[in-house]
């Protein structure tokens, strides 16, 4: 793995040097000094080999800090864990400078011996370290603090400490997701698929359990799509089977039992105290699309162009949508535009060569229309012909276009004198728009 961990000023002075390894040498510290900090190019690759040793550096401020190795390390891991040193480093003395370095060459020396061993990463959470490394050193522990080190050292909940408490017990969770799109003038759904995440706010007391189930049932697709198959449809305003949901793959916060997951399709966790991403998930089956645009281009001989767009809202009547944006290219030759619109206020931008038309609340099932006559100059022959390239639109609806909906969210506490029902919970969804495009 890592062979050793070097960090230098502007100058190539050696400000800390540390070897894990006997494949690497003095030499070595040279080696970088001349090939990189000195050289009179510029060095542009993070990554550079020098006389069979890889040196992989970044650099904060006027401070290069490098890592050597011999071996074929993973190049991801070794930056993962440099860019988790500047942090740590970062919270024990703020800003990294060579003022700051050389005042606190101590405690780094101690810090690297706790988080690397043998050139193995090890644990680089910053709340765990500063439970027994202070800025002055080590701290005089009681047999009670040596305990509390070993649990939280050795446990499986490195990233929650013990001991939180609040005067009110509350969990806010948001689903948010980005509709993509990709139509075809008739209304067919050349492809779609959602990206969504669940992001948490915990603000609660102990040590809690919680627990919240996703749809009635929960189908994870693995498997590759054939190529030339369509993306999963996307039913206008539809959806498809009540309560069940095709989730293609998903990615889960450390926190999570995933053992659970795979039996009771319930996520169960203890989590993070503040703010924290559960989960990230895509679907492609299903999909009720918010919107719909309906594009209707005539061109008028070689100086005039007729345009009508009309978008229809594909949701509950009780819900409304904000933010709503329709961009409407027009030619690059295009001298003038009149434009007309049922609902919101419409301008031509002539920097972005597009009609934008801004709606600030549409309701579901609803339909606005716009209209425009574009006048163009004259183009010869030689000119490019117009693309036409899609109308794109942006939105923000209150529900999950996916169909993910949390059944339910219980919070368990065993040694604290609290319950489920004492919780204060706040659920919201978010529907956005992603790349939602129809063609002309």
């Amino acid at each position: 793995m890592i062979g050793g961990l070097f960090v230098y000023n502007h100058k190539g002075e050696v400000l800390i040097s540390r070897v894990y390894r006997d494949d690497i040498g003095r030499n070595a510290v040279d080696a970088f000094r001349v090939n990189v900090i000195h050289a009179r190019q510029q060095v542009r690759s993070p990554v550079t080999n020098i006389a069979h040793t890889s040196f992989f550096h970044i650099k904060r401020s006027n401070i290069w800090i490098c890592a050597a190795a011999k071996k074929n390390v993973n190049a991801a891991l070794v930056f993962q864990f440099l860019y988790k040193m500047v942090e740590v480093m970062g919270n024990y003395f703020g800003k990294i400078n060579e003022d700051n370095i050389k005042n606190n060459f101590v405690l780094i020396y101690e810090l690297l011996d706790e988080i690397m061993d043998y050139g193995y990463p090890q644990n680089t959470d910053t709340g765990i370290l500063k439970t027994y490394i202070t800025q002055q050193g080590i701290k005089s522990q009681t047999k009670e603090e040596t305990t509390k080190i070993t649990n939280q050292v050795t446990g499986q909940i490195a990233w929650r400490r013990e001991g939180i408490k609040y005067r009110r017990n509350e969990l806010f969770l948001d689903v948010i997701e980005s509709v993509n799109l990709l139509m075809s003038p008739q209304g067919q759904v050349l492809s779609a698929h959602v990206s969504g995440r669940v992001q948490m706010k915990s603000f609660l007391s102990g040590m809690p359990e919680c627990k919240f189930g996703i749809n009635d049932k929960i189908v994870v697709d693995s498997k590759r799509q054939e190529p030339g198959a369509t993306s999963g449809g996307g039913n206008l305003g539809g959806g498809g089977k009540a309560g069940h949901i095709a989730i293609d793959d998903c990615q889960f916060h450390q926190c999570v039992k995933l053992s659970k997951f795979d039996t009771e399709h319930a996520i169960s966790f203890i989590p993070p105290d503040g703010e924290f991403e559960l989960m990230r998930y895509r679907t492609t089956k299903d999909i009720s699309l918010p919107f719909r645009v309906i594009p209707l281009v005539r061109e008028i001989g070689r100086t005039k162009m007729e345009v009508k767009v009309v978008v229809k809202s594909n949701f509950k009547p009780s819900l409304l949508a904000q933010k709503v944006e329709v961009r409407i290219p027009t030619p690059l030759n295009t001298s003038g535009v009149q434009v007309i619109c049922m609902k919101g206020k419409a301008r031509y931008k002539a920097s972005d060569n597009a009609i934008v038309w801004k709606i600030k609340r549409m309701g579901g099932m609803k339909e606005w229309q716009l209209s425009a006559e574009i006048d163009m100059l004259s183009a010869t022959d030689k000119a490019k012909k117009w693309t036409r390239p899609p109308i794109s639109m942006n939105f923000e609806v209150p529900f999950a276009p996916s169909g993910f909906k949390v059944r339910y969210l219980k919070v368990f506490e065993s040694k604290l004198n609290y319950s489920d029902h004492d919780v204060i919970k706040w659920v919201r969804y978010i529907g956005k728009s992603g790349l939602y495009e129809t063609r002309c």
